[in-house]
């Protein structure tokens, strides 16, 4: 077991007060009771007893001398320190879970490249890339993870990933690499009965629609936020769904219009199960980056990627979006406290 200390000081002290290091099953037990809200639900999805979580809750509470959450009638109230905690632990657990594979794939002499892209990327053009980047060396494990294209630089800088790939950042750190990946066209779909299919809609027309979103229009970067500001559309138009294609599905249901990759609604489009809104309004041009750390010395896998991003090869299999094998991917998940 690994402990995860508080300290880098062999003292193990903290503001003169000598504590005990935490342990991953401490931690594990409270993020689960933060995310279910319950010691109960807590204690049957990690298989022991209420007792046992209960057990790990004081020890957290002695430790920081903080109650961390207490229950009220509406449920579980967490202190602010008890909000920290549950961010703070739930990166140390990926961190630990992140050391454990990359250790294990040391191990059996393989390669592992952890791609951060932003949600847009991540849907559509990641798994054909990936999966064609992934056949060209047979050692190389791939995770992907989807993060805030604001959170880029710090990410890198940190090490906590190897490459980004989203939105052009406005402005890039002198010890990071960017490069343009992939030119794009956002429009946008409706339904094909919709009243503004085929026609060139206003802006003020646009903005009294109901817009059906993915989780990129939760960010301030990228092509549709950018879309969503220059046409003003109120946040009460907005509706924001937990995947793109979920919001596109909804269009088609005639319930309001979706800003979509050109390249993959475009089939839909001639076989007449969406419809286009067209005019200068309508459309967005925009460009996927790819940063990298630019460090000097032999070429790193996420060198590679960058580069090869941008070939033909990977243009084509980035619209094609084919599935990437389960040999190579590695897919990382990562828990967002929402206030």
């Amino acid at each position: 077991m690994i402990d995860v200390r508080l300290d880098a000081e062999p003292s193990h002290a903290i503001a003169g007060k000598r504590v005990t290091p935490m342990t991953p099953t401490q931690l594990r037990a409270y993020v689960a009771v933060v995310r279910l809200g319950s010691v109960k639900q807590a204690a049957a999805e990690l298989q022991v007893s209420e007792s046992a979580v209960s057990l790990h809750i004081a020890q957290l509470r002695k430790e920081f001398g903080d109650k961390l959450f207490a229950r009220t009638a509406a449920g579980l109230a967490f202190t602010p320190g008890g909000l920290r905690l549950a961010s703070r632990a739930a990166e140390l657990l990926g961190l630990q879970d992140r050391t454990i594979l990359e250790v294990s794939a040391a191990t059996r002499g393989r390669r592992m490249l952890r791609v951060a892209a932003s949600s847009l990327f991540a849907e559509f053009a990641a798994p054909g890339l990936i999966e064609l980047f992934a056949k060209r060396a047979a050692d190389l494990d791939v995770e992907l993870s989807v993060r805030n294209p604001g959170s880029f630089g710090s990410l890198l800088l940190t090490r906590a990933v190897d490459i980004a790939i989203g939105p052009q950042p406005s402005v890039v750190d002198s010890a990071i690499g960017c490069r343009p990946v992939m030119n794009y066209r956002l429009v946008i779909a409706v339904g094909p009965e919709h009243p503004l299919a085929g026609l060139a809609a206003s802006p003020g027309q646009l903005r009294e629609q109901t817009w059906l979103l993915g989780p990129s229009a939760a960010t301030e970067w990228g092509a549709v936020p950018a879309l969503l500001r220059r046409l003003a559309v109120p946040e009460e138009r907005q509706q924001i769904f937990q995947s793109h294609a979920a919001a596109l599905g909804e269009a088609k249901r005639g319930r309001g219009v979706a800003p979509a990759l050109a390249f993959t609604v475009a089939p839909d489009i001639r076989q007449g199960q969406l419809g286009q809104v067209v005019g200068p309004h309508a459309t967005m041009e925009a460009v996927w980056h790819a940063q990298v750390l630019a460090t000097p010395g032999s070429m790193s896998a996420a060198e590679e990627l960058s580069r090869f991003s941008s070939t033909p090869r990977a243009i084509q299999a980035m619209m094609r979006g084919a599935g990437v094998s389960v040999g190579h991917f590695r897919p990382s998940v990562h828990v967002t406290l929402w206030s």
